[in-house]
Formats: structure tokens, sequence, C-alpha cells
């Protein structure tokens, strides 16, 4: 996790989102502990306040789960229902706006393709 936070978002959204992506990429794994509050207020210098928000929305969401004296646990299936939930998103919200520019730019599947086998040049 980098300590670059942008001015789009609330850090603790970011931070949350990291941690989500850490999840996703298999970084964290079901039943890994999550690091503490206060070693990520530490080492990128936030308030602990921020960092506990991030959590709890984790914890809200079910994909984190508190373990008194002990810290934060990713739960089990927390991969599978973020997969399930951002392929959601993806095709409600990113998805139509990509399907309109390919539109626009006139652009076929095998163009698609080609671009996609070749690293992104058609």
């Amino acid at each position: 996790m980098s300590g670059d936070w942008n001015d789009n978002a609330p850090i603790y959204r970011q931070l949350k989102e990291r941690v989500v992506g850490m999840m996703l990429d298999g970084l964290l794994k079901p039943g890994d502990a999550l690091p503490s509050v206060r070693q990520i207020a530490a080492d990128f210098q936030l308030n602990p306040i921020t960092v506990s928000r991030a959590y709890q929305e984790l914890v809200d969401e079910s994909l984190v789960e508190k373990r008194r004296g002990l810290g934060m646990y990713m739960t089990e299936g927390a991969r599978d229902k973020l997969l399930a939930s951002e392929r959601e998103r993806f095709l409600r919200e990113e998805w139509p706006a990509m399907v309109e520019r390919i539109r626009r730019l006139g652009l076929d599947i095998d163009q698609l393709l080609r671009g996609a086998q070749a690293g992104g040049a058609a």
C-alpha cells in the first residue's frame, strides 16, 4: 500500500479501496489479519480515526470481522462477495460508457481483441 492520497475522495474511502484491492488481488486471504489501526496510522501518517472509519466500513459490509483483543480479519467469502459486487458495478456503471465510446470510435470486436492481444495498440 502506498501513502499517496488524492483530493478526489476522502482518505478513509481511499484506504478502504486499497484494502479491497488487496483482497481482490489475493494479497489478503480469508482469515488473514489486517494491519493494525495504529500501524497503518503510523506508516501513512494518518489519524487513527481515519483508519478506524475505513476498517469499520469493511466490517459493516461483512468483509472484515473484529476479534476482540486480536484485531481485524478478512472474512470467509469476502473475495467472492467483492467480485460479485465489483462485477455488477462495472456492468452497471463503467461498461455502458465503454460501449458508447467503442461505438463512437467505430471499433469492432476484432479490432478490440487484436488491440488487447497486442497490449493496447490496435
